[in-house]
């Protein structure tokens, strides 16, 4: 699939800006499906969770990102100071983040952990696969919520940040996320969404390093 495949069906969702939290140094909000957390080349997506957010705070900077058809809690800073100090936080691996999906068939056993590299599939990028050779480390933490033969609810928790490494590593597990158009095939697929929300975030504020930890309540 051609980054211009990725583009053509762009349509993002209306919505007023959800605030889940702000202060004089970060800007916590609800980013929904279907937005891209930055522009993508073309005027037809130069609409996205950035822009917005700079539409009422100028000053916003980026911190980190979420795929466009993922959901959920998204980190931006209002000063330099504060994405000096959030950006070293993501790099060295300090926030901790939680996700909950929904996953085809019935993942077992309950908890366990994903450890499989991951790299650009170039000739059909913007795909991630699983590549022993020449991916980079990755892995992920899973926990059962509850399951049935059909699908089943997990909380994710990344180690690592890699690309797509949420769905490549669930994909590789013969359980992929439901409603995904890159990873998912067949009625695993036939979803109105990508069933992948980012629930949590912790970090430590950048004014005086206080534990945080911000959430949003899974829309599915």
């Amino acid at each position: 699939m051609s980054d211009a495949a990725f583009d053509t069906a762009y349509d993002p969702p209306d919505g007023p800006l959800v605030i889940l939290h702000e202060d004089h140094e970060v800007l916590l909000v609800d980013k929904p499906s279907g937005l891209l957390s930055v522009p993508g080349k073309g005027a037809h997506l130069a609409d996205c969770l950035m822009a917005r957010v700079q539409a009422v705070f100028p000053q916003a900077l980026l911190v980190h990102r979420l795929d466009r058809d993922t959901s959920g809690v998204m980190i931006f800073a209002l000063t330099p100071h504060a994405q000096r100090h959030l950006g070293l936080q993501f790099e060295k691996r300090m926030t901790k983040k939680t996700y909950v999906a929904r996953v085809w068939g019935r993942l077992e056993p309950r908890t366990g952990t994903v450890d499989l590299p991951i790299a650009v599939d170039w000739p059909n990028r913007p795909l991630q696969h699983v590549d022993h050779e020449n991916g980079r480390p990755a892995q992920t933490d899973w926990r059962v919520m509850r399951a049935s033969d059909a699908e089943s609810r997990v909380r994710l928790m990344p180690r690592t940040g890699r690309s797509h490494q949420l769905r490549v590593h669930m994909q590789a597990l013969g359980h992929p996320i439901l409603g995904d158009p890159f990873y998912a095939t067949g009625p695993a697929r036939d979803f109105p969404r990508l069933m992948l929300h980012s629930e949590t975030l912790q970090f430590r504020h950048p004014d005086g390093g206080a534990g945080m930890r911000i959430s949003s309540p899974s829309p599915f």
